[in-house]
Parts: structure tokens; sequence; C-alpha cells
């Protein structure tokens, strides 16, 4: 026997991943039941140690599968589905499998393709100042040479945003997260590339401005032209789990 078929790989959870898991040991204990609502944003983050960005992830994609639900006025409740639906749809959640990966980058290439084009149709004065500023804090950390995960979500979020789909957005909220951390955890924008992408970033911007649709598609297809290329070559890309930071 190869002594290496002993060991297993250490999958290193997100934050996201472990608010999630807690989220699922507290309804699984009966401590959190369904219609119980969650404590508010602020002092959820600070209890759990993670940032509200972490928090906010995890409690829309736990929103999106129909786990949790926002009322307005009275915050984040427990869905009132039974308790093995409950943990099966965590369970589904937190076993995306490197194969799915590939489709779910795919994915979001097709959202934001669409989420580009509806943005340059229907932006508002309001929308392009939020975009600008989010590529203003995008640009101000890559040429620091920071991390710029978050900063480089929010510019793509802010765009959908500008599209005023708002399933489209959901579903790039829940989408973007994942695939950009992947790629900053494997250090798939390194080598100047993310230099690159601030450049191609004004460019969008530009023609989101000026509403052409069209050469907006072409920037954002030409954006994610790389990454997309990446996943349908790379052989045995880890569990969605592994990569760490924003999820």
């Amino acid at each position: 026997m190869n002594p290496l078929e002993n060991f297993n790989q250490i999958k290193i959870e997100s934050p996201v991943d472990q608010i999630i898991k807690q989220i699922r040991e507290l309804i699984t204990s009966g401590q959190l039941k369904p219609g119980d609502k969650l404590p508010p944003e602020r002092q959820l983050s600070e209890r759990l140690g993670v940032s509200r960005t972490h928090l906010r992830n995890a409690l829309k994609k736990l929103e999106f599968y129909g786990i949790l639900k926002a009322l307005p006025q009275s915050g984040t409740v427990v869905a009132g589905m039974g308790l093995p639906a409950l943990e099966g749809l965590i369970t589904d959640m937190l076993q995306l499998q490197g194969t799915d990966f590939k489709s779910l980058v795919e994915t979001r290439a097709m959202l934001e393709m669409n989420a580009v084009q509806l943005a340059a149709k229907n932006r508002t004065e309001e929308d392009l100042f939020e975009i600008q500023k989010a590529l203003i804090a995008h640009k101000d950390k890559v040429y620091k040479e920071q991390a710029a995960v978050e900063e480089d979500l929010l510019f793509h979020l802010k765009i959908a945003e500008a599209s005023k789909n708002s399933v489209l957005t959901s579903l790039l909220l829940i989408i973007a997260p994942d695939v950009i951390n992947f790629f900053n955890t494997y250090n798939v924008c390194g080598d100047g590339r993310s230099f690159g992408a601030v450049e191609e970033h004004e460019i969008l911007l530009e023609h989101i401005k000026n509403q052409d649709a069209e050469s907006a598609g072409k920037v954002i297809n030409e954006h994610l032209k790389d990454i997309v290329e990446y996943v349908r070559t790379t052989k045995n890309i880890p569990h969605l789990s592994s990569s760490n930071g924003i999820s």
C-alpha cells in the first residue's frame, strides 16, 4: 500500500463556511428554530469575530438557498421549513466539488455579461458614482500591492446593482465571492495581471457611462476569458471550501 493513501487533504475552511456550519449546528441542536430571528448584523459579526462582509456573504447564501429569510423592518429569520430539509440544504452548500466549480466560473461569466450590458442601459448617475468609488478603492489597493479581493468583488457587485435586475444581482452575490477568492488564493491573478484588471475595469466603466452595452459586453468577456480558460484546463481543482478569505 502506498503510504500516501493514509493521508487526507487538509481543508482550510473559509470564515463564511464556518459561519454557515455554526448556524447549521444551532439549527440541528434546536437552539435556532424556524421563525427565530437572528441578532443584528453588527452584534453578530462582533460576537463571531468576523467582518460584516463575511457575515453578509454567509447570510446571503443562506437566504438564497431558502434557509434564512430577510423580512422588511423585521430582520433575518430562520425559514419555516422542516429540520431535515434545512440540514440537507446546508450540507449541499458546503460540498460543492471542483467539477462544479468549473461550471460556477462559466456561470459567473454568463451572468456578468448580462449584468454589464443591462448596467450600460439602466445605470443612473448614482450608480456611476458607486461604481467609480469601488474602482478607486480597488485601484488603490492594487497599486499598493495589497490584497484587493473585497474591492474587486465590490466593483463587480456595484455594476450588477446598476443592472436593476435584483435576481441577477443576488445570483452574482452568491457566485462571485467564491470565484474571486479562489483565484486570489491560488494566485491566478498574479504576475502583474491585477494591474491589467484595473485597466479593464476603467475601460468597462467608461462604456457603462456611455451606455454602450455592446462594447461593455466585449470588455467583460475579455476580462473573464483567462479565468474561464484556467478552470477548463486545470486538473484537480481543490474543493471550493478550501479557499480562504471571502467566500
